[in-house]
């Protein structure tokens, strides 16, 4: 009977500490988003320019002078997104 050991590279060792790191920080900041309760630009397809006669600024979630209550970072009075509720 032979006995089977499997063997583990430090390179393979490395490379899959390496993921978990990267996956605990993506899902880190993720959750410190959700908490905030705001989402990132990217996500919400934010523009700092108007898309017709919706812009942020006429819209009810925009937080003069440059924020949002949905959305991180600042927002141009003149932007949009596809959250955009008209006032």
């Amino acid at each position: 009977m032979k006995n089977h050991t499997h063997e583990v590279s430090r390179r393979t060792l490395l490379q899959g500490a390496a993921c978990g790191v990267g996956a605990a920080s993506a899902l880190a900041m993720t959750m410190t988003a959700a908490r905030a309760g705001k989402m990132p630009q990217a996500a919400v397809g934010y523009v700092p320019s108007p898309h017709g006669s919706q812009r942020c600024d006429n819209c009810r979630l925009f937080q003069p002078p440059n924020a949002c209550k949905s959305v991180e970072g600042v927002i141009s009075p003149s932007g949009w997104c596809k959250i955009y509720v008209p006032k």
